[in-house]
C-alpha cells in the first residue's frame, strides 16, 4: 500500500470523512508547502504524546488537571454532564455557565454494546458521593436522542439518591425559527418545557 493510500485510509477513519474526502484532504496536503504537512504532522503526534483526560472530570488536558478544575473561581456545587469532551467548549462559549463539567465519553446504547461500565459514570458517582453533599446540582446535558434520553434517564435515577438536585437542559424551539418549520416532537417539548413570564 502506498503511503498516499495509508494516509486516505487512515484520515478516512475520522468521523464525517468518506474516502472521497479523504483523498482531497491528501491531495491539498500534497499540493501544499512539505513545511505545512510535516507541522500537521507534528501537531498530530503532540496530541498523541501530551493530551490525556483530566483526572477529575475527563475533559483533554495537557495537565492532570483540565483549565476548568484547576480553576478556584469555578461554582464546585454545580456540575454539568456532558457526552464528550468537545460539548465543553460548546457550554464555555455561551459564557453563561460558571461551574465544572463531568465527560461521559459517550452515551448508553446497548445495541452497540455500550453500557453504564463503558462509559464514566462511576467516576461521577463517586465525585459527587465524595463530595459531602458540596454538590448541590447535576445538570444532565446529554443530546436530544433515544441514546442521550435513555443516559439522562439513567443518570436521574442514580444520582437522585444521591442527594443533589438533578436538572436537564431546556429542549424546544429555536431562536428565530417559524413554528410552521419546527417538528412536532420539539414543539411538544417546548409547550412541555413551558415557563412564567
Amino acid at each position: 500500500m502506498s503511503a498516499i493510500d495509508r494516509l486516505t485510509d487512515e484520515l478516512s477513519r475520522l468521523p464525517g470523512i468518506g474516502a472521497k474526502t479523504a483523498l482531497r484532504l491528501v491531495h491539498h496536503l500534497m499540493k501544499g508547502s512539505k513545511d505545512d504537512t510535516r507541522r500537521l504532522a507534528r501537531s498530530l503526534v503532540d496530541v498523541a504524546d501530551k493530551v490525556r483526560a483530566c483526572d477529575v472530570c475527563g475533559n483533554f488536558s495537557e495537565h492532570e488537571l483540565c483549565e476548568v478544575c484547576s480553576n478556584p473561581r469555578r461554582d464546585a456545587s454545580l456540575i454539568c454532564v456532558v457526552e464528550e469532551a468537545y460539548e465543553v467548549g460548546a457550554i464555555e462559549r455561551t459564557g453563561q455557565f460558571r461551574g465544572l463539567f463531568h465527560v461521559l465519553g459517550g452515551r448508553l446504547s446497548p445495541l452497540d454494546g455500550i453500557g453504564p461500565d463503558e462509559l464514566n459514570v462511576a467516576a461521577l458517582l463517586e465525585r459527587i458521593h465524595g463530595s459531602g453533599g458540596a454538590i448541590r446540582e447535576v445538570i444532565i446535558a446529554t443530546n436530544a436522542s433515544v441514546e442521550g434520553e435513555a443516559t439522562s434517564v439513567f443518570l436521574e435515577q442514580e444520582i437522585r439518591p444521591l442527594g443533589p438536585r438533578v436538572t436537564r437542559l431546556a429542549r424546544g424551539i429555536p431562536v428565530g425559527s417559524d413554528l410552521e418549520y419546527v417538528d412536532g416532537t420539539t414543539i411538544a417539548q417546548a409547550l412541555a418545557g413551558r415557563r412564567e413570564m
